[in-house]
């Protein structure tokens, strides 16, 4: 039997703050109690008053693939990447990881249905050998007007490391570039492109879209089903995207692009995810809604970091200061919440009998940092 005491920790539950005591034996929690003294039991780690959290759980994150493809043209041996991948999130607190990999890309002869299955196979192998310092699971981004979506989904969705599918559509003109301005000059810039390109861009993807999103839409629901694998709305704009989501049986509204989807979704008694990015930022970088705004309304339920893993410690802290929102209620968005909506029952509170997957927060300046991270008791950053 092997335990830990963490003592003379700033400890946050689900409910509460407070000075205290962690117990970890053979890698669960087996106590958490109030104390004014560091305990004097041998070998207690002293988190010298620094606060103890749950690890933090991420269920949109497409780090992995700014690894395997880290520059234009570029594309990085596949199981480093998921190392590399893995140890930045472990290092931002992060325990659990629903790894987003895009079945489908906006620009034709794009990169990632070439990192596709390479990803996927390296994540695989990497879990199954025991390197990596995270819990992994698979979230695919299914892009509806893409061709060979159905093919793709159908071979990949039969692995047990799948949890997520979220059903995506980037066409222009709607859910999250609603302006179609505001898509050319963010495509623009991305791909370099001449206004006749951008032009023939648009009409390419509204056609694409015209062609095989409504079929793609049908399959992938099918398969979420057949398999039993959550699924996921992403970027809805309206009252009626989130009507379509919660009849094809999604349970998270990934990033709603309006206050009104936002609101219908929680109305319809899905989980709203919102960018950690784009809490820290102060607003979305697409110029939709501000996940600040939903905080502080009461319809954020899960943050989510998106392209920055930094930001979803950052931005739970904040929610206190700028939201108004409880420490415990804070904390909850980038851990129970998350674990409640993916029926993960075992993590994603320091409570007796769960994981001991846990991260010491230190503060700075107002900034929350990792100073270190357990998985299942055991140190991994």
């Amino acid at each position: 039997m092997s335990e830990t005491i963490f003592t003379n920790a700033h400890i946050v539950t689900r409910q509460e703050s407070f000075l205290g005591d962690v117990v970890v034996r053979d890698g669960l929690v087996a106590g958490v109690e109030p104390a004014l003294r560091p305990s004097a039991a041998p070998g207690a780690v002293d988190l010298e008053g620094d606060f103890l959290l749950p690890g933090l759980i991420e269920l949109h994150t497409d780090n992995l693939e700014r690894h395997a493809a880290p520059r234009p043209r570029v594309r990085w041996p596949a199981l480093s990447a998921v190392i590399g991948h893995d140890a930045q999130m472990a290092a931002s607190g992060i325990t659990t990881i629903y790894d987003a990999l895009a079945i489908g890309d906006v620009q034709r002869g794009g990169d990632r249905i070439d990192m596709l299955d390479r990803m996927v196979r390296a994540v695989i192998e990497a879990q199954d050998a025991g390197v990596l310092r995270a819990d992994h699971f698979l979230h695919l981004r299914c892009e509806l007007s893409f061709a060979d979506l159905r093919e793709l989904i159908a071979r990949l969705a039969v692995h047990p490391m799948v949890g997520l599918i979220s059903l995506m559509d980037h066409t222009p003109g709607q859910r999250q570039f609603v302006s179609l301005d505001q898509f050319k000059t963010y495509y623009q810039v991305k791909y370099n492109l001449t206004d006749e390109a951008v032009a023939d861009f648009v009409r390419s993807r509204q056609a694409d879209q015209e062609c095989y999103a409504a079929d793609n839409r049908t399959a992938v629901i099918a398969l979420a089903r057949e398999h039993g694998i959550r699924l996921a709305s992403h970027d809805d704009a309206t009252a009626a995207h989130i009507a379509e989501a919660q009849e094809a049986g999604a349970i998270i509204a990934e990033f709603p692009t309006t206050h009104e989807a936002a609101a219908a979704a929680r109305a319809a008694g899905m989980s709203v995810i919102g960018g950690a990015p784009n809490v820290v930022r102060g607003g979305s970088h697409s110029g939709n809604a501000s996940a600040l705004d939903f905080a502080r309304a009461g319809l954020l339920d899960i943050l989510s970091s998106d392209y920055a893993p930094v930001s979803l410690l950052h931005a739970a802290f904040m929610l206190t200061d700028s939201a108004g929102i409880s420490l415990p209620d804070a904390v909850a968005t980038a851990s129970a919440n998350p674990a409640e909506a993916m029926g993960l029952a075992d993590r994603g509170r320091i409570a007796p009998g769960l994981r001991a997957d846990l991260v010491r927060v230190g503060v700075v300046d107002a900034l929350p940092f990792v100073r270190a991270t357990w998985r299942l008791g055991q140190r991994i950053a």
